[in-house]
């Protein structure tokens, strides 16, 4: 019976591949199919060889033979020091400080290992098996997860000497690079070295290079105090140094730091108790973002930066190549007191957020420059923007209309960090409203700078405010006073408060800030009050050469007009000279040079040179001239228009200071000093236009005086330094002392009777002994006596022919 065929629906009959071939054709296929898989791979091999020879002889570059491997020397940032041994910063193109195994927590290490390359031990420089696992799981699998299968070894490769660019055969010829130069470390380091090597060379982003930088970048500490949490944060980063930063992204670096304790407690070198508590922890970061331009004493590091290049290009290594700042790792110990300037900065950041503050509600959103655009033209074409710009050969309508396009960009403020959307002549008019300082402190005997601030931040502001040279207003009469008296004007003489015309000057009449006019004043009542009009024929009357002459030899070289508005502080003189100038004064009249180097050491710590100071013993005036200026001095800040250091600031024993306010309150001032000290502050704006527009607000003593108060107020908290509040001044003789001990102001006076000196001792000795009490406690201390001054080591020379017409007038009593 035949069978019946029946189709059934929905069901087709498909054709595969082989459906059409029979069974030995399909073995015959498969066949082919596997010789020539076999050929290809053997084909493959054979390239592969070809190209692991060709690397081997070099066709790629040269490799570096044992000889050269075994110099290994990673560039290392060179590293500046405070007096006191205290990092202030770095130079460097790669930030990065090396260490040894012993100083590196073993934290660190295991957490390295368990993450990075867990076969460490086990291998010479090739992980075979890591390699494998990566074709397989790549090329197979299609799982990039799975790692590039590189040892510690060719990281270390990779770090030092980086890859080329070879086209399509970059990666295989990278690759074999590595491996060989690997193999060739291994044969050369233990693993101990390997892995120093290791964490001084791997980069942690930011561009901080090696362990040491990160943990005192991250955590504050040293690498040998790494917790196990804070180590695993560390190694977490190295899988993508900003997609797992800490600081940036918080989130993403703690899921990463909890993969690698897991990586520690699964290869056992935690437990698992260990793994759960840590993983619960927070990151505990702690960051200090200490690079070449931040930092205590960024301006410092930069003012010194050319005289050590110098230093480096005309010295010489053992092999006969110049020093390097940037790559030898020396170590350069300077004048400056870490604690100073750090008490300096904090008195900066303090008053200068405030006075910020209060300018700005001063202006009430108006603009301080007016109408006058050409102070913003001016600002924009200082800035960097727009050298560039001019630079790349754009127009000058080109940048203009660049300069209005709204950009997202950083800027700085006294509260942090802002990011805004400002166009670029929104931050230059921004910027030009901002108030900048100066501030600098200065050894009176040696010229060592112990703080220097030379701007608001000099991540954004280069400029060196320090060494900027701006109009000095009354804090330049100390120099004339000075003048006058080494020229033989009595200390004790009295001049009219009256307002003078000037016929050989233009007709030109200086008055008083205050516009109050009659009576007289003594020299100390004039300079304490800061009389304009006195000074100025105080000046004139000693001699204008005369007072320039001085002022050259106390060290300031700026540009002084022989005109009688010296008097008043026209000329532009630099902070820094100006300290030069009132630490001569402190100094006993001789002249001092500022020195900012103690020594520079090589890596090893190998003395390479010792910096001398440049000071020689030249006398500017005579000690007793400094001694009587340094007790006027005393009145401006016990009774006079710095008083407001000692009622507002609390600064206690020896002061002397100056202030200093210039036309249209463009610049206030604060020189003051201590037997031990001088300091100098300038507050102002980047442009002379830029002001306060009155004189409550524009005046030194409320601008640049409060910086001063603070700085002396943390320092005398210092246990360091509270014993500096009970030093004092060279005291001035009896003969002198009484001289001087003459009401500052009075209504009449009679130049034809008898003079002040004789006055004196003719009056009543009790109260002159009483205020002479009164006195001495109040700039010296309860317990300071005039016998205490006594003992001061003097050179009792005097230059000045005052001293002699003193002394003989006693005799003849």
């Amino acid at each position: 019976m035949p069978v019946k065929k029946i189709k059934v629906p929905g069901k087709k009959k498909t054709k595969g591949f082989f459906s059409g071939l029979s069974s030995s054709s399909k073995q015959s296929w498969t066949k082919r199919v596997l010789i020539w898989g076999l050929k290809l791979a053997l084909l493959g091999v054979f390239l592969l060889l070809v190209l692991f020879g060709l690397v081997y002889v070099g066709t790629f570059g040269q490799l570096p033979d044992s000889n050269s491997l075994i110099k290994i020397k990673e560039p290392a940032a060179s590293e500046v020091y405070s007096k006191d041994n205290k990092l202030l910063g770095r130079y460097y193109t790669e930030n990065r400080s090396n260490v040894t195994f012993k100083e590196i927590s073993p934290n660190m290490i295991n957490a390295l290992i368990a993450t990075e390359d867990n076969r460490f031990y086990e291998h010479r420089g090739i992980d075979e098996w890591a390699l494998v696992r990566v074709v397989v799981k790549t090329i197979f699998m299609v799982d990039r997860s799975s790692g590039g299968g590189s040892t510690l070894s060719q990281q270390i490769v990779k770090n030092l000497f980086g890859r080329k660019n070879y086209g399509p055969l970059t990666l295989p010829v990278s690759k074999i690079r590595e491996s060989i130069i690997a193999y060739r470390l291994e044969r050369l380091y233990s693993k101990e070295e390997i892995l120093t090597l290791y964490l001084n060379t791997v980069p942690f982003g930011e561009n901080t290079f090696g362990i040491e930088l990160a943990a005192e970048r991250f955590f504050s500490v040293r690498p040998d105090k790494l917790s196990i949490p804070q180590a695993a944060t560390l190694v977490g980063m190295l899988k993508a140094n900003n997609y797992y930063n800490p600081r940036t992204n918080p989130g993403r670096s703690l899921q990463r730091r909890n993969i690698v304790i897991s990586q520690m407690s699964k290869y056992k070198y935690i437990t698992e108790e260990q793994a759960k508590k840590f993983i619960g922890a927070p990151l505990g970061l702690k960051y200090n973002y200490l690079v070449y331009n931040t930092g205590p004493g960024a301006y410092f590091r930069e003012l010194i930066r050319p005289q050590l290049e110098e230093w480096c290009s005309e010295n010489t290594k053992a092999d006969g190549t110049p020093y390097n700042l940037y790559t030898d790792g020396l170590h350069i110990v300077t004048t400056l007191d870490f604690r100073m300037q750090r008490y300096a900065e904090m008195a900066m950041n303090e008053k200068m957020t405030e006075l910020q503050a209060t300018f700005e509600k001063h202006w009430d959103g108006k603009d301080p420059w007016g109408k006058n655009n050409a102070v913003v033209i001016r600002a924009m074409k200082r800035s960097e923007r727009y050298r560039k710009m001019k630079e790349a050969g754009k127009s000058a309508a080109e940048i203009t209309e660049a300069f209005k396009v709204p950009l997202n960009m950083k800027i700085f403020s006294w509260e942090g960090e802002k990011q805004v959307n400002f166009s670029p002549l929104d931050s230059v008019k921004y910027a030009l409203k901002l108030l900048h300082c100066g501030f600098v402190a200065i050894e009176p005997k040696s010229g060592d700078i112990k703080a220097w601030i030379g701007g608001n931040d000099f991540r954004y502001f280069q400029y060196d405010h320090v060494l900027a040279p701006r109009q000095v207003g009354s804090t330049f009469k100390p120099i004339i006073y000075a003048s006058a008296i080494e020229n033989g004007i009595s200390p004790d003489k009295y001049y009219a408060n009256e307002k003078t015309v000037y016929s050989d000057y233009q007709d030109w009449s200086p008055g008083n800030s205050n516009e109050e006019y009659g009576g007289f004043y003594s020299l100390e009542g004039a300079l304490s009050k800061s009389v304009n009009t006195v000074s100025v024929a105080v000046l004139v009357e000693s001699g204008i050469p005369q007072a320039i002459a001085l002022a050259r030899k106390m060290g300031i070289k700026a540009n002084l007009p022989e005109v009688p508005s010296l008097a008043l502080g026209s000329a532009d003189i630099p902070l820094l000279q100006l300290a030069q100038a009132y630490a001569c004064l402190d100094n006993l009249g001789r002249s001092v040079n500022p020195n900012y180097l103690i020594r520079i050491e090589d890596a090893n710590g190998k003395l390479l040179k010792k910096f001398v100071p440049d000071n020689e013993d030249k006398e500017a005036m005579s000690p007793e001239t400094a001694k009587i200026i340094t007790h006027y001095l005393q009145s401006v800040v016990d009774e006079g228009t710095g008083y407001e250091i000692r009622s507002l600031y609390k600064v206690e024993g020896a002061f002397a200071g100056k202030t200093g306010t210039t036309q249209n309150f463009a610049d206030g001032w604060f020189m003051g000093y201590t037997p031990d000290l001088v300091t100098g502050c300038w507050v102002g704006g980047e442009e002379p236009s830029i002001h306060f527009r009155n004189i409550k607000l524009g005046r030194g003593g409320y601008m640049a005086l409060p910086i001063v108060g603070k700085f002396f107020n943390k320092l005398y908290r210092d246990p360091a330094f509270r014993e500096y509040k009970n030093h004092y001044f060279p005291g001035l003789d009896e003969a002198t002392l009484a001289m001087l001990d003459i009401p500052h102001f009075t209504e009449e006076y009679n130049a034809g009777g008898k003079s002040n000196f004789w006055s004196i001792f003719g009056g009543d000795p009790k109260k002159r002994e009483e205020r002479k009490a009164e006195r001495h406690e109040r700039r010296n201390g309860a317990e300071a006596t005039p016998e205490a001054n006594k003992d001061q080591p003097v050179k009792e020379e005097p230059k000045s022919n005052i001293w002699k017409k003193i002394k003989d007038a006693l005799n003849k009593k």
